[in-house]
């Protein structure tokens, strides 16, 4: 049945608040799932695509709101792999607000992906699939919670099924809607045979807390998950859409629990446990593609190297110098941000291998890395350790002062709406301007090691045990220094403290200490922008400290891949000059490989 003659009647009136508006005289043609609109028709629709819209069930009572797109040229019951998203940016207004549309449409967030793969000339079924409490679905948003999870197992076993589909699905996303695709690649649900995530959060927790201490984006952040699930549908969306999109207004403890749940700082609470994608990763054999910048001021490589022990299945990656992008995504001068060609190319390659069984003709290395020098080399897994060790830290005391926090609070945005695709970065945006700091982490007190007799690279995930007397935060860094006293910090970590001892990780990183460079590990309190501490005042007395470290030599096999341009800002950003330099204590050495 044609219900296009009855689209004008269904689109008639739009609900704002309690107000019926008239939709626009020129509204466009809704689809159903038999009625399928092209680009023909609708301009937002990409060009050999064939846009529907579907409703499937997750748990407590949720609907989901799914939008697909087809290659326009197949048959209606055509069997295809289907490479899927589940996110809360694929409102018809817009992916985080008003995007100034004109009329109703399939989000354009992964057009990139529909475009630059051809997936519809490629025989590809493209879906994007509302979280619960965004765009036209219903229920309260859950942060990556188990109705969220719900709803990710939901939408893949909904894809494999449909009369269209070969029964095989690719999960696809960046930022949030990476961090969806782990939990699809956690759950395995029938159907899912591949999964590419691009800058996912690997423990939830990370995102707003680290070791029981505030990142400035503890309360921004859930205030724009809830400015973003209160988008309301358009006026020429069906009125079942708009209902949907509506349901907060009628729900309003949605956003009030979503303020309040996200607060707990317990990274043992039973809230943060549900959300502990990397712990979660145990046993899964799904196939995983993922990207991640170790310098990444957004989504940062906490819980990597977890999530990659604990998973069993395939894996594959981009691991370098870059801020948050997509492999594709390049800078105003043209220039690719990860610095490597072929994304698109090597992830269709992916895809094909796993949801057609067509073998590829090119041999992807299973990793990719690129270190601080801008070098990119293949690896058959990450990270690739040659020696482990662990060195001792001196003893000492600093205060817990906290530094110049109010102005680190107002600089880096702690009342702004921070949502994972836009969060900014103020250390780098800021020191850029105005130079990098003169200081040797003054807050606090530094061990060195002696200069390193060959390039030596600090790889994986460094660890910190520490003994203390007092409460209060700690700040770890990690500084490289050349022999000019040149500084560049390359990894940092807070916690709190009281009396006992402590141990947590540093960031994941990979770092190539030259030859005659020094490791410098800077132990005080908090002086960076990353976290919104309460200093103690008290005096903290370190009296035994310990950093387990992963080292790896540099007989490197060589891959394609140019510099990274965020690189140079975070070098910009992040040294400083020293004028003083100690005698080491400790001794980092790395056996040739093999």
């Amino acid at each position: 049945m044609n219900l296009r003659p009855l689209l004008p009647v269904l689109a008639g009136a739009a609900l704002v608040g309690a107000t019926l508006v008239p939709a626009p005289a020129t509204a466009a043609p809704i689809p159903t799932p038999d009625d399928p609109v092209t680009s023909e028709e609708n301009p937002r629709v990409p060009e050999g695509a064939a846009w529907t819209e579907h409703y499937l069930p997750s748990t407590d009572g949720v609907e989901l709101h799914a939008d697909v797109l087809r290659p326009a040229d197949l048959p209606a019951d055509a069997e295809t792999p289907v490479i899927l998203s589940v996110g809360p940016y694929f409102a018809h207004a817009g992916q985080t607000g008003d995007d100034g549309f004109e009329h109703t449409g399939p989000s354009e967030r992964f057009f990139d992906l529909v475009e630059g793969a051809d997936l519809m000339a490629e025989g590809y079924t493209f879906v994007m699939v509302d979280l619960r409490g965004f765009g036209g679905s219903t229920g309260c948003l859950d942060w990556v919670g188990p109705g969220e999870q719900a709803d990710v197992e939901a939408a893949v076993e909904w894809a494999a099924s449909q009369p269209w589909s070969n029964g095989r699905v690719g999960l696809y996303g960046k930022s949030y809607d990476a961090s969806t695709g782990l939990v699809g690649a956690n759950l395995e649900p029938e159907g899912l045979d591949a999964v590419v995530a691009q800058e996912p959060v690997w423990d939830m927790y990370n995102y707003l807390f680290s070791n029981g201490v505030r990142r400035p984006n503890y309360l921004g952040t859930p205030r724009a998950y809830n400015s973003i699930a209160s988008i309301q549908g358009m006026a020429d969306d069906s009125e079942r859409y708009r209902a949907n999109a509506a349901y907060e207004r009628s729900h309003p403890e949605c956003f009030a629990d979503n303020l309040s749940d996200t607060q707990d700082p317990d990274e043992e609470s039973a809230y943060w446990q549900a959300r502990d994608l990397a712990a979660q990763a145990e046993g899964s054999e799904v196939p995983v593609f993922v990207t991640q910048g170790f310098i990444e001021p957004n989504t940062k490589p906490e819980d990597m190297q977890a999530y990659l022990e604990n998973h069993d299945g395939e894996q594959r990656g981009w691991l370098g110098q870059w801020e948050h992008v997509r492999g594709n995504d390049r800078g105003p001068d043209g220039v690719l941000r990860m610095g490597r060609e072929g994304w698109f190319e090597e992830v269709l390659r992916f895809y094909d291998e796993h949801l057609k069984d067509v073998e590829p003709e090119v041999e992807d290395p299973a990793f990719v890395v690129e270190d601080n020098t801008g070098q990119w080399r293949a690896e058959d897994t990450w990270p690739v350790v040659t020696r482990s060790t662990t060195v001792r830290l001196q003893r000492d005391d600093y205060v817990d002062d906290g530094g110049a926090s109010d102005a680190r609070l107002a600089a880096a945005g702690a009342d702004t709406a921070w949502d994972m695709e836009n969060a900014p970065d103020p250390v780098v945006q800021s020191r850029v301007a105005r130079g990098p700091r003169s200081t040797e982490d003054a807050d606090g007190y530094q061990t060195w090691s002696r200069p390193v007799r060959v390039d030596t690279r600090v790889t994986g995930t460094p660890r910190v045990l520490l003994d203390v007397e007092g409460s209060g935060n700690v700040l770890v860094r990690l500084w490289d220094v050349a022999p000019d006293g040149t500084a560049v910090m390359f990894d940092e970590q807070m916690s709190l403290v009281e009396d006992g001892s402590v141990a947590f990780d540093l960031k994941s990183t990979d770092w190539t200490l030259r030859k005659g460079h020094q490791l410098a590990v800077g132990i005080g309190t908090n002086t960076s922008w990353s976290w919104a501490d309460t200093p103690s005042g008290e005096t903290i007395t370190v009296t035994r400290a310990r950093l387990e470290l992963d080292l790896q030599n540099t007989d490197d096999e060589p891959t394609d891949g140019a510099r990274s341009p965020y690189l140079d800002d975070y070098l910009a950003a992040y040294t400083t000059s020293w004028d003083d330099r100690a005698d080491g204590t400790f001794t980092l050495t790395v056996p040739p490989r093999g």
